[in-house]
């Protein structure tokens, strides 16, 4: 599904950072053997527990890749997708659980496929209702608090999907 954009210049961010990462690493290597190796026993704790969710994250972007083309997708959460759209996005957002850096290259992909900036926004904005914690937090506030704050991220995720369509329409990075 990684469509790119016709006159749209490749994306370099991610070497870059590699790049300097590695020449940072060999600099503390030279100054600080020890620090550089321990740095590096971390980064690869970090790594082997954060494989499997990447794995994860690479399969269902595969499966988005082959069952679902970009007309589909521009189609439910493209330009023309309208209130169908939203809810498909608030809904999403709602319903996603997990960490939001596994959520970004899904909704990059998702992007970069016609999806809008704002559908995408809103479902960040609505990723703060945790369905799991609901009866919780109706067993601390109650159920019209409850409900009213919920109703409120809804909307807010709502208005902030359109503020940022309309700066993102008006400034396209």
């Amino acid at each position: 599904m990684s469509i790119k954009k016709k006159g749209k210049p490749k994306n370099r961010s991610g070497w870059v950072m590699l790049s300097i990462t590695i020449i940072l690493y060999v600099v503390i290597a030279f100054l600080e053997p020890s620090l550089a190796i321990s740095s590096l026993n971390k980064s690869l704790g970090i790594l082997k527990t954060i494989l499997p969710i990447l794995l994860i994250v690479l399969l269902i972007m595969a499966l988005l890749g082959t069952f679902i083309n970009s007309k589909s997708i521009v189609k439910h959460l493209g330009e023309g997708s309208g209130v169908r759209g939203w809810i498909i996005s608030l809904a999403g957002g709602v319903l996603s659980h997990g960490s939001t850096y596994i959520w970004y290259p899904i909704l990059s992909e998702l992007r970069n496929a016609g999806a809008r900036e704002g559908l995408i926004v809103a479902f960040f904005y609505a990723r703060a209702i945790k369905l799991p914690w609901i009866p919780v937090m109706i067993g601390y506030f109650g159920f019209t608090f409850t409900l009213l704050l919920s109703i409120y991220i809804l909307l807010g995720a709502w208005v902030q999907g359109i503020i940022a369509n309309k700066i993102i329409k008006k400034r396209k990075f």
